[in-house]
């Protein structure tokens, strides 16, 4: 489950900026999970919430996950058709030539998160 190690470094990545900034407390954190990214949202938020009753970083028990789903999406370089592919490689389902360019689904980054200067 390497879901574990994406969710400890998102909180180290977060945790450091929040103290750069100068928050104590990191409320919310938003992550954006494309369809086509390898990461499994369930796997991940089963990850925050081991790391977040460890009291890792700067969160403590309030601190909320927000995963946001980004479908996939692809588009035909010959006939421009865009569709919802299986793959990331994919054939296009209109002109069924596999010329065809992911456009979204991939994406796996932190969003954004709000934190505070109170403990």
């Amino acid at each position: 489950m390497h879901e574990m190690s994406l969710m400890l470094e998102i909180i180290k990545i977060v945790s450091e900026d929040a103290k750069l900034h100068g928050f104590s407390k990191v409320n919310k954190i938003e992550v954006i999970v494309g369809d086509l990214s390898n990461v499994l949202p369930d796997a991940l938020e089963l990850a925050f919430f081991y790391f977040r009753k460890q009291g890792l970083g700067i969160l403590d028990e309030n601190t909320e996950l927000a995963i946001i789903h980004e479908e996939a999406k692809a588009q035909c370089q010959t006939c421009l058709f865009e569709f919802i592919p299986d793959y990331r490689l994919a054939i296009c389902p209109k002109c069924e030539l596999p010329n065809c360019l992911l456009v979204f689904g991939e994406t796996f980054k932190v969003e954004s998160y709000e934190g505070c200067d109170e403990l």
